[in-house]
């Protein structure tokens, strides 16, 4: 019999375009474990908020994965800022669902603190135990961003109340463990370290060469590489002003790969708008091109392209792109913040560098370019890592384990073996890896 599993994702579609404001590394996370769980025997079913008149309530998406559109607000594209107002009418249209379904799920997993806020609303009404993966914690945007931080305060509180509530949390890096338990004192026993992936069917090394003829550019460019989400946090102003320090090399090329729409609206757009006037006053504005947003499909050929691929946020809870960059051979300059400085080891598959600091990030494209012998290491061991681990069977297989574990928790609390017993009897079984319970009525 499939195991059958809620995933709850309110404002990060697996159906959605990558690239804009509100999509990015959730929607691929959520998309790709849920794939490779569907292989390993999950039956899934996607929550996620109907967000477009044209959806219907049901999308029969992969063999073993649907996604459930649910009425929350109107069916309208809205900032994920905006969308805590509308949980309750998320929670009571999932509610309805599993009713009218008959569906029992054994767990839900939950992504994002309005997700779990959802979760723990149905945990008290089903029963039905939850993980959260967070993705980002309140307190650390509010670290770095402060007055631009547009979520009411109210998330602070459900968020510390889900470290409560939830019967486990995924953290995606130790960096995100440590800020757990240090700023909501979560219970470390109750948190594991799961980190996120790459396929590697859709991100493989590949020559740069046909990459850079795929997409018109020349093969003798210095090319580098920022791709995500155009938004302030992300720090693709550092990456632009790190230019103006390396003026002294010839035919250099900044790509930035993003945003809401196929081509940059450079009039309406604020931060597309900003990052122009930084290339100008940098005097590097020749040397930067703003691609505008690409289909998934040809993202690998971005990668495969680039002689390094920058990521500079102020702070990231993981980042998925480094990863795809890797798997593709192209090693990665990142922050040293978050999980960045989990995936990248420093050296030996690419630099870490502080944010904040374009000197500095110019320094270590200089360093990665000092010696050809040197950059074709970065290249391998990028690829060796990211297949060691970081792979979605890898992360699937994890969650796997932890599914296993908080379902047979469940089972063993005395008040459920006590109805139980009054019912028929238990019998339970025991592996190294996992654990399962049958039960008779």
């Amino acid at each position: 019999m499939k195991r059958k599993i809620a995933f709850i994702s309110e404002h990060a579609s697996p159906l959605a375009v990558l690239g804009g404001v509100d999509s990015g590394g959730q929607n691929v996370y959520v998309a790709e474990i849920c794939k490779s769980l569907a292989r390993l025997g999950y039956a899934i079913d996607i929550f996620t908020r109907k967000d477009t008149p044209e959806l219907t309530q049901i999308v029969n998406w992969l063999p073993g994965i649907r996604v459930i559109n649910v009425a929350a607000g109107p069916a309208a594209n809205l900032p994920k800022e905006c969308l805590l107002a509308h949980m309750d009418e998320f929670a009571a249209s999932m509610l309805a669902f599993i009713g009218d379904s008959g569906i029992r799920y054994d767990l839900i997993h939950a992504n994002f603190f309005m997700s779990g806020l959802v979760a723990s609303n149905i945990k008290k009404l089903l029963k039905i135990p939850y993980v959260i993966t967070f993705h980002a914690l309140g307190k650390i945007r509010m670290i770095h961003q402060k007055e631009q931080d547009a979520f009411p305060p109210a998330r602070l509180d459900i968020e510390q109340m889900i470290v409560g509530d939830a019967d486990h949390i995924i953290a995606e890096c130790p960096q995100d463990q440590q800020d757990l338990m240090e700023y909501y004192g979560a219970d470390p026993s109750k948190i594991t370290v799961i980190p996120c992936g790459f396929s590697s069917q859709e991100f493989y090394p590949h020559p740069k060469q046909h990459a850079r003829a795929r997409l018109g550019l020349p093969d003798d460019d210095l090319i580098l590489l920022q791709l995500g989400r155009i938004v302030p946090r992300k720090g693709i102003d550092n990456v632009i002003r790190s230019l103006r320090y390396l003026k002294d090399i010839p035919r250099i090329k900044l790509l930035v790969v993003g945003g809401p729409a196929d081509k940059p609206d450079f009039e309406n757009d604020t931060e597309f708008k900003r990052l122009r006037s930084v290339a100008e006053e940098a005097g590097v504005a020749m040397s930067v091109e703003f691609t505008g947003r690409r289909d998934r499909e040809q993202l690998k050929f971005y990668y495969q392209a680039a002689d390094f691929f920058i990521s500079t946020p102020w702070y990231e809870p993981f980042g998925i792109t480094p990863l795809e960059a890797m798997a593709c051979g192209t090693p990665v300059i990142g922050s040293d913040v978050g999980g960045i400085k989990y995936t990248v080891k420093d050296g030996e598959s690419g630099f870490l560098v502080p944010p904040h600091d374009p000197q500095a990030l110019a320094a270590a494209i200089r360093q990665g370019i000092a010696c050809p012998e040197k950059y074709g290491m970065l290249c391998s061991n990028a690829i060796r890592r990211v297949n060691q681990f970081f792979t979605w069977e890898f992360v699937a297989s994890e969650a796997d384990r932890l599914y296993a574990k908080v379902a047979a928790e469940k089972y063993l609390q005395p008040a459920y073996l006590l109805k139980l017993k009054r019912k028929n009897t238990i019998r339970l079984k025991y592996s190294q890896s996992n654990a399962t319970v049958y039960a008779t009525h």
